[in-house]
């Protein structure tokens, strides 16, 4: 197979794409940084799906005093207090990873390895922390599992967050490879948004919060990676061939036709 055929690089997104980490991860530990900081803010799992439209933690805590709480006074130092709460949500964040309470998604493993096998490289395209990322890895997969991927793009290393398609320049820059060359794996559409203008094709595998996005341009829009005994299901996209799985075989057969 030629280089079109065979991507020499996935790049993935990870909250949503690799584990549920937001509804039962990052909501829970933004709340208890706000309970733990004497505030009486609290994200409901209806709230924070309408945050998440925001991306960028700093970025999501910012838009709901501007947009929902009209009634809370900034302090001088509110640009302090935004960084020590996302510090905080980070630990807490943190904790509960420990606790394994936020498994990877369904196929996701599989699919990781089986690139691994391959001599496929890997690579991280996300706007979370370095730490979030770094924990998710360590405690989700392997101990090591941060030297699976050749790139880690995450956090302020790039200054517009997705949307914006400047996490992804940053990632492709690094693996000195064209956007052609690779395969990007995303959940939302802010994620495809910013995916694409970077000139990357997409699979989507949806989650709660990002059904209903809209998500077309993508490869192919999937509710998971599947595995041999849970079958994803197709949501938008070519047709796959009874296909139970997203592996490479599958990959080969998307980017055909792409």
């Amino acid at each position: 197979m030629d280089n079109y055929m065979t991507p020499q690089a996935l790049i993935f997104d990870v909250d949503g794409t690799l584990a549920d980490t937001e509804r039962d991860g990052h909501r829970l530990a933004f709340n208890r940084a706000f309970a733990e900081a004497g505030l009486d803010w609290e994200w409901d799992v209806g709230l924070y799906g309408e945050l998440l439209a925001v991306t960028g933690g700093k970025e999501r805590m910012r838009h709901y005093v501007e947009h929902y709480r009209p009634d809370y006074r900034k302090p001088a130092d509110f640009d302090a207090l935004i960084a020590r709460l996302h510090a905080a949500k980070t630990r807490h964040y943190t904790e509960l990873l420990g606790r394994g309470g936020i498994p990877l998604r369904t196929g996701v493993r599989r699919l990781l390895e089986e690139a691994r096998r391959a001599g496929i490289r890997l690579a991280i395209a996300t706007t979370t922390t370095p730490d979030n990322v770094s924990a998710l890895l360590q405690h989700a997969i392997a101990p090591d599992a941060e030297s699976w991927f050749e790139v880690i793009g995450a956090g302020d290393v790039v200054p517009a967050k997705k949307p914006a398609p400047d996490i992804y320049h940053y990632v492709l820059e690094r693996l000195g490879l064209a956007p052609a060359q690779c395969l990007a794996f995303e959940d939302s559409e802010n994620g495809l948004r910013a995916a694409r203008d970077a000139g990357l094709r997409t699979v989507i595998t949806v989650n709660d919060y990002t059904r209903t996005h809209d998500f077309r341009g993508a490869a192919i829009v999937l509710n998971h990676l599947g595995e041999p005994d849970r079958a994803f299901e197709v949501l938008s996209g070519p047709p796959v061939n009874g296909a139970r799985v997203l592996d490479l075989a599958l990959i080969r057969q998307l980017l055909s036709v792409a």
